[in-house]
């Protein structure tokens, strides 16, 4: 520390050797966006009671985290695990269904005689346009009695109505047709624009064609998660990582429920940056530079480049709770800058950019400048 100017008075430099110690003891109380880098140490070391540490990012460091997360995606199931086999052109409970059935000659569903009661050889026709399949699958008709058409095809009932008036009407000939499907329907709710019930068809739609049809996803792909319902079983993924008719773009089949959820995932920014808030990924990843440059980066009059750190939660063994970590980045490294472009963001990230050290004794010297500079100045008013 420097001498006192020999010019002071002995009251001048007592005042003098006060405000230095209270310059010494004041800088750890005043107010700061956040601890020194030396302060996190400290904070590791001597307070630690979750046992984090803190990791330097380097090369090797990267390769293993991004080894980690691939393996980790390998493993997690996707729609694709889904996959099966299922026809949407077969009649169900609930259908309603159009019969019609035709005949020459003596007909059942008509009169078959001509003038002078001649029988009349012309072709007749009984159209039934209602038919509604009952919940235990059949149908009743005239002269037939009870067929069970769940599961068949309009054309396979055809059949079931022509073998069953064999022997009771000449020639008979029948036509089925779906009027409406209840069955081959699939159903999407959630955060879409137009979410209802929807016809299945023989162009077999898919996963991404019933999402189109609902009016699409009311907010980003990549701030949206799918959940898809087939049968007792359900999975989740996000809407960005699928791709038409790539595995996970499934064939739909009657019965599956699609529900759409918002869920973005962001990053928190602290400290001495650009920007305090919580931020969108908005886009499919997002690496370590990408969200410092979101946050504007460390600030120039405050910040410590040499100490940016990120707080997270790291997976554990199965069973075993998540371990927190902090990784450190020195930005005063120009290698750093080709790291945290490989160095990928998840979900919750905290970004925590150190205020230098010298800050606080900076500002305590302001403050005090600012108290006495009035009596400075009427001390050189009035000699």
């Amino acid at each position: 520390m420097p001498a006192f100017p020999l010019t002071l008075s002995p009251r001048a430099r007592a005042f003098s050797a006060l405000s230095a110690l209270v310059l010494l003891s004041g800088c750890a109380a005043l107010p700061s966006s956040g601890p020194t880098a030396g302060e996190i140490r400290r904070g590791v070391r001597d307070q630690n009671e979750l046992g984090f540490k803190i990791v330097d990012i380097d090369g090797p460091l990267v390769e293993k985290i991004n080894a980690a997360a691939a393996a980790a995606d390998a493993a997690q199931p996707t729609l694709s695990s889904l996959a099966q086999d299922g026809r949407n052109d077969v009649i169900g409970a609930g259908d309603d269904l159009s019969i019609g059935i035709y005949e020459v000659g003596i007909s059942l569903f008509g009169s078959s005689e001509g003038a002078g009661g001649v029988i009349d050889p012309a072709a007749r026709a009984q159209t039934f346009p209602d038919v509604l399949v009952a919940g235990d699958g059949t149908i009743k008709l005239p002269y037939i009695g009870t067929l069970k058409v769940e599961g068949h095809t309009p054309a396979e009932v055809q059949a079931m109505i022509v073998r069953a008036l064999k022997g009771k009407s000449q020639s008979p000939q029948a036509l089925v047709t779906i009027k409406t499907n209840i069955a081959s329907t699939v159903y999407v709710a959630g955060d879409v624009h137009a979410p209802g019930r929807f016809n299945l068809s023989l162009q077999r739609e898919r996963l991404l064609d019933a999402i189109a049809l609902a009016g699409g996803a009311t907010n980003s792909a990549e701030d949206t998660v799918v959940r898809f319902n087939r049968g007792n079983n359900f999975l989740e993924e996000r809407l960005g990582r699928i791709r038409s008719g790539a595995a996970d773009d499934l064939v739909l089949i009657p019965g599956d429920r699609i529900e759409l959820l918002k869920r973005p995932r962001s990053f928190i920014s602290l400290g001495a940056t650009g920007k305090v808030e919580q931020t969108a990924f908005e886009t499919g990843d997002l690496s370590l530079a990408e969200a410092v440059a979101r946050a504007g980066g460390p600030t120039d009059s405050v910040a410590d480049p040499s100490a940016v750190f990120l707080f997270r939660y790291t997976p554990a063994a199965p069973g075993q709770q998540e371990k927190p970590i902090i990784y450190r980045l020195n930005m005063l490294q120009p290698a750093s800058y080709f790291l945290s472009q490989r160095f990928a963001i998840r979900d919750k990230d905290v970004i925590y950019i150190a205020n230098a050290a010298a800050n606080r004794p900076a500002k305590m010297v302001n403050i005090i400048n600012q108290l006495f500079s009035p009596f400075v100045a009427a001390r050189a008013v009035t000699r």
